[in-house]
């Protein structure tokens, strides 16, 4: 598979200070390159690029090579491949490189699964994922860092702490954590693949017609508000994007929906409801913090504020996790309940409209 088209751009959620980190992470980036001398002779990479790598054995090159992370020309190549003369070689990881000391500390987690290869987390809301301007401590890698500083993979190098993807500071929900190298690139390529299960579940407003549907656009930085993203349906700009939605219970000014992504690009789902009209409750930067749907009653006006107040955030929980164990190669699959803050929004609303018809709006 080529890679070489990823390669060229960083997400805005990693090079940006001051947008929030990406609900999922599918990006490559390049960690190394080199172009082969003239007068090379043909040697085999693993060897070639241990001689030219610090701190790097034979067999962490290999395990990177077999997950795609060692490319040739754009193309990936397999540790067996000889290097020619004027080859260009480039290793991608799905993190950028280090920018800041990641600080082990000793922040619980909420661990439901563990094993010699991955762990899985649920995260809750209001945790910050990765270091960046302004949270530099006390954040789910600083968290991890500590919990994993035993680990063998860690003592070889920075590796984000096994971090493989993120969701946004308020969001909540599941994320996959490698403790090696080879169950990080594995896991990594699955992500980049498509094929990892990514099922969230967000109270979006408003009411759909339909009972699932569809969300095709183009997602990148926002041209009127550099702290935002944006669908851009003419592909002029950002990447292609894709999120699956189906209703999971309708509350007339609300629903609550489920979503599947196809891709993983920064804030997608909150952009792609936006797009179609449906804003996740509650989602300041997409509008989403004021009444949408419903009476003009101040009885009304007041429940929503109730709601706000305890769901002070987006709506949306990373709810389901799926995907192929790295070492047993078997899929496995994770599933966590709503938060507490998401459970009793919902069940204010289903209560209030049990109680009483739906006004006209």
């Amino acid at each position: 598979m080529e890679y070489k088209e990823i390669l060229e751009e960083q997400t805005s959620a990693l090079t940006d200070p001051e947008l929030e980190e990406g609900e999922e992470q599918d990006e490559l980036y390049e960690h190394f390159s080199v172009t082969v001398d003239k007068g090379q002779s043909m040697l085999r990479i693993d060897k070639y690029l241990v001689d030219r790598l610090e701190h790097c054995s034979r067999s962490r090159v290999q395990a990177a090579a077999d997950s795609g992370s060692i490319l040739v020309n754009g193309k990936a190549v397999k540790s067996s491949y000889k290097v020619k003369p004027l080859d260009r070689i480039s290793i991608v990881m799905p993190y950028p490189k280090r920018e800041i000391e990641i600080i082990p500390q000793n922040i619980p987690l909420e661990i439901l699964y563990e094993d010699d290869s991955l762990l899985i987390v649920n995260k809750h809301a209001g945790m910050v994922v990765h270091p960046g301007h302004g949270n530099y401590e006390g954040t789910l890698v600083n968290a991890l860092a500590w919990h994993l500083k035993d680990a063998p993979g860690f003592a070889e190098g920075d590796m984000r702490a096994g971090l493989v993807h993120r969701i946004d500071k308020d969001t909540s929900g599941l994320l996959v954590v490698a403790k090696n190298e080879k169950a990080h690139a594995h896991l990594a390529r699955q992500f980049f693949d498509h094929s990892i299960t990514r099922r969230y579940l967000a109270l979006v407003w408003g009411d759909f017609a339909e009972d699932e549907g569809r969300i095709e656009g183009h997602i990148g930085r926002s041209l009127k508000d550099r702290l935002k993203m944006a669908v851009f349906p003419d592909g002029s700009q950002g990447k292609e994007a894709v999120t699956h939605w189906r209703v999971v219970k309708r509350f007339g000014y609300v629903t609550l929906v489920e979503c599947r992504l196809e891709t993983g690009r920064t804030h997608q789902i909150r952009v792609h409801m936006e797009y179609i009209g449906h804003p996740l409750f509650n989602d300041a930067r997409y509008g989403g913090d004021r009444i949408l749907k419903g009476t003009t009653f101040a009885k009304y006006k007041q429940f929503v504020e109730n709601c706000f107040e305890l769901l002070p955030r987006q709506a949306l929980h990373a709810r389901c996790l799926g995907f192929v164990h790295p070492t047993t190669h078997k899929e496995i699959y994770f599933e966590t309940p709503l938060p507490a803050d998401m459970e009793a929004a919902i069940a204010k609303w289903e209560n209030y409209t049990s109680a009483r018809p739906l006004e006209e709006e």
